[in-house]
């Protein structure tokens, strides 16, 4: 698309509903799927849509996410395409932090400017979908839309987490509501046969729901964001474009998922393993793109793995896997189970002098010793968990903060680097 399009992908705040997993890291940078990062997936939706210039914004713990940019994203260099992070930095006109979506957009327009494009293609990072935007794009065009949203028929359990729409019979959205509460959802039922669904699928999905996707000509993009003070796009701008411009829906009939949460983050991954997943990793045509690794194949001795996605350079020994996700250089022992869980792996290799400095010590290896059970948890990067444990949440907490592990919705986490001793249960 040469320089028409300009994607930016929004990082996000805090991510403190991905907490612990974002003790150390943005929200993008969360890894994801054994070998990826969140981030991987709408810069992949991107360069297997042609677009190959993309604006990065983030401010919180960015570290981990720049290096994985910098050493993912490298075009030739005969080519124009850049990945690229644009941290929040203080200015001699704003000396503050992003305040929200939009106030972000606002304060890296000088580099929007400078790049030039007819269009912005404003994304999230911490969604899991696979889309082509020259669809949207060529959409957006054919409508003249000043401002294009991607949307998706959604049911009532979910309609009051996302932004609503309705729209007139030229797909024109007269109406948005940003997360409105269950009494407010009777006045944003809509007839979803309009949008292509059968009957049925629309008397269970009477919504259309905001994904988060955006589309605007820059120019309107510029005079929206100079002219107000507003700070989110789905909260403030959007619904300030409809009344005085010419905004338009787009329906995205794919799989789409917000993994903004512990409990969607978890379902998601371990959906993976499943026969026929709604997330497709194994689309050639739509190859999700991350850091080569250049690791050896995993090796497994005597084990028993069902519905499992196992990631390159693990050694497994003698164990039972079931419903879960091993990260690339997992280490597990002899005689240990793991079921309906997230292992992230590790991001290096103990040398033989480690691990035997580690057994004089008595400290338990990178990995997973021998005789542990682990069921419902995920497993950060770089964890040392020693033998004869059980993480099995028995006492059935919701919500708990323990000592180098938290609980949350039922799930534990291991944070990133923790260790647990030998024979601890939580």
């Amino acid at each position: 698309m040469g320089k028409q399009v300009l994607a930016l992908i929004l990082g996000g705040g805090q991510g403190s509903r991905l907490f612990p997993l974002t003790q150390q890291r943005s929200k993008p940078a969360v890894p994801l799927g054994g070998k990826y990062r969140l981030i991987d997936i709408t810069v992949s939706n991107c360069i297997n849509s042609g677009i190959h210039n993309i604006f990065v914004l983030t401010q919180f713990n960015s570290a981990s996410l720049n290096r994985h940019i910098a050493r993912t994203y490298r075009f030739s260099r005969f080519s124009d395409g850049f990945v690229e992070i644009l941290a929040a930095e203080q200015t001699p006109e704003n000396k503050n932090w992003f305040q929200g979506t939009a106030d972000a957009v606002r304060q890296v327009m000088m580099h929007i400017t400078d790049f030039g494009p007819q269009h912005v293609l404003i994304l999230s990072g911490d969604h899991l979908y696979q889309m082509d935007y020259k669809k949207f794009l060529e959409h957006h065009i054919a409508t003249d839309a000043d401002v294009s949203i991607s949307v998706i028929p959604t049911d009532e359990t979910r309609a009051s987490g996302f932004g609503l729409v309705k729209t007139n019979d030229e797909g024109q959205i007269v109406e948005f509501r940003e997360k409105p509460p269950a009494d407010q959802l009777p006045a944003m039922v809509v007839d979803t046969t309009k949008l292509g669904l059968s009957p049925e699928e629309a008397a269970h999905r009477p919504y259309i729901a905001s994904m988060g996707v955006y589309l605007f000509k820059i120019d309107v993009l510029r005079e929206i964001l100079e002219k107000g003070t507003y700070k989110d796009f789905g909260g403030e701008v959007i619904p300030a474009a409809i009344s005085t411009r010419n905004v338009n829906a787009y329906l995205f009939k794919g799989f789409w998922e917000d993994i903004g949460t512990i409990s969607s983050f978890f379902h998601a991954n371990l959906d993976l393993t499943s026969i026929m997943p709604k997330f497709d990793l194994f689309n050639a045509e739509a190859p999700i793109f991350t850091r080569p690794r250049y690791l050896p194949g995993t090796k497994f001795t005597d084990c028993e793995v069902k519905n499992a996605l196992i990631s390159e350079g693990c050694i497994i020994n003698r164990v039972y896997i079931n419903h879960s996700v091993i990260g690339i250089r997992s280490r597990i022992e002899s005689q240990s189970r793991l079921e309906h869980t997230l292992m992230m792996g590790a991001d290096y290799y103990q040398n033989l002098a480690e691990l035997s400095e580690d057994r004089k010590n008595g400290e338990p290896w990178v990995g997973i010793g021998e005789n542990t059970i682990i069921r419902k948890a995920i497993i950060d990067k770089n964890v040392r968990i020693g033998s004869n444990v059980r993480i099995l949440n028995e006492a059935n907490l919701d919500y708990y903060d323990g000592d180098n592990y938290f609980i949350r919705e039922g799930i534990v986490i291991i944070p990133k680097g923790a260790k647990i001793k030998d024979d601890t249960v939580i």
